[in-house]
């Protein structure tokens, strides 16, 4: 078991197995696709039913563009990009050191941020990847007519052909067409799985292959955790416990939101991830926890207050990893100026773990705030494949226990239809 979900930092009591009948009940229908939103359940098999032919033209298309571009620009919203960057900057890190160097355009419409990237593009060559299932979202949309005026004009237009690879539909929608018009090279959002389940297709396996991450790592991660998962029985499924958690935290302590804590800058893309996928799956019908996330100890400094003694409307899920992929020790210093000799020789590593155990016990001892632990043992593409599939089958099992559809957002909507109406556009 790759993942553990410990329950010994819980301070509201929790009676697991109570939940499984329920949970069975669940697990059948997430298996047999008979529940609420069951054509969107193409990712529960997705790790052994993937495309081949179609992870091999991945791999080979990243090749071509690292060996071609110094920058790919991901171009997407939501679950079109946070799935790929969350992955990217936990394996990698936050700096490209010495790999292809990834930035993120079409997930906001702020003008700044976008002409100091653009600025930015002018001197480098770089790709771009496409990505909406419709070709039409908005923010997505602006941001790629951009890029590629900016391409057409410097390069010329065969030369831009060549740097754009579109990610949408397999058969329709406005994106699909330009693809098949220009021929860019194109790769397939499934139609059975909605963009916060889809990093593990190509929407994610592309950008991942292109900042030097082997996708295959991350499929055979995401299989083995399917494997792991296909017992429902709450002493063995740590997704399923994990649910059943959050869904007592909900229903039986009203609490109001779960903040997802890890101690690492490289998993802050983890928790954007972790909260669009719970966010949009549960937060329906005026239900469900909101979810939020903080990283440690740098959040310490800010939240560590309220988190510790302000209004108990919150449990923690930490995220931690037991093994640190680098280290680094505390030196001697003659002076002592900042009386840290007492560390010297100390290892960062040891000292964050430290510092994890006094939060954990300052949090749930003192503060009386359940925690639940995910223990890790370390951030790799086989584990992150593992992780990614935990979360999507905790979620899927959460929002059932909830009584809502995992897979619709009907509230998303409302916001783009009022804004078309604003900016003047035809129908609205």
């Amino acid at each position: 078991m790759v993942i553990e979900t410990k329950t010994n930092n819980l301070i509201d009591r929790i009676d697991i197995p109570s939940y499984q009948e329920k949970v069975n009940e669940i697990n059948d229908m997430i298996v047999n696709k008979t529940g609420a939103g069951n054509d969107f359940l193409g990712w529960v098999d997705w790790p052994v039913d993937y495309d081949h032919e179609e992870l091999d033209r991945i791999v080979e298309e990243a090749d071509y563009v690292r060996a071609n571009y110094d920058v790919l620009v991901v171009c997407g919203i939501g679950g079109s990009y946070l799935g790929a960057r969350a992955a990217i900057e936990a394996i990698n890190g936050t700096l490209p050191n010495g790999k292809m160097e990834i930035i993120w355009l079409g997930q906001t419409f702020d003008p700044t941020y976008i002409a100091q990237r653009l600025e930015y593009l002018k001197g480098r060559r770089f790709a771009i990847n496409v990505i909406s299932k419709s070709g039409t979202t908005t923010e997505t949309s602006v941001a790629f007519r951009l890029l590629r005026e900016m391409l057409e004009k410097r390069d010329g237009v065969e030369a831009a052909r060549k740097a754009i690879i579109a990610t949408t539909d397999k058969a329709r929608g406005a994106l699909f067409a330009l693809a098949e018009k220009e021929g860019y090279v194109r790769f397939t959002i499934p139609d059975d799985i909605g963009g916060r389940y889809s990093v593990q297709t190509a929407v994610g396996l592309f950008p991942i292959a292109c900042a030097g991450i082997d996708p295959h790592e991350i499929l055979l991660g995401s299989a083995d955790a399917r494997r792991d998962l296909e017992d429902p029985n709450l002493d063995r499924n740590q997704a399923y416990k994990y649910a059943v958690i959050r869904r007592a935290m909900y229903a039986t302590y009203h609490k109001a939101v779960e903040m997802f804590v890890t101690y690492v800058p490289g998993l802050v893309q983890i928790g954007e991830w972790w909260k669009q996928l719970f966010g949009e799956s549960e937060g329906k019908g005026k239900k469900g926890l909101l979810p939020d996330s903080a990283t440690f100890t740098t959040d310490l400094h800010s939240l560590g207050q309220f988190i510790q003694d302000g209004t108990p409307v919150l449990f923690e899920t930490v995220l931690h990893l037991s093994h640190h992929r680098h280290d680094v020790k505390v030196p001697h210093d003659e002076a002592n100026l900042d009386g840290l000799n007492y560390l010297e020789g100390r290892s960062l590593g040891n000292i964050q773990d430290r510092a994890f155990e006094g939060t954990l016990a300052a949090h749930t001892e003192d503060g009386k705030i359940s925690n639940v632990v995910l223990e890790l043992e370390e951030m790799n593409a086989h584990n992150l494949g593992y992780l990614f599939y935990f979360f999507e089958r905790a979620c899927a099992m959460s929002a059932y226990l909830n009584g809502v559809n995992p897979f619709n957002q009907p509230g998303v909507e409302i916001y783009k239809r009022n804004m078309f109406r604003l900016l003047g556009k035809p129908g609205f």
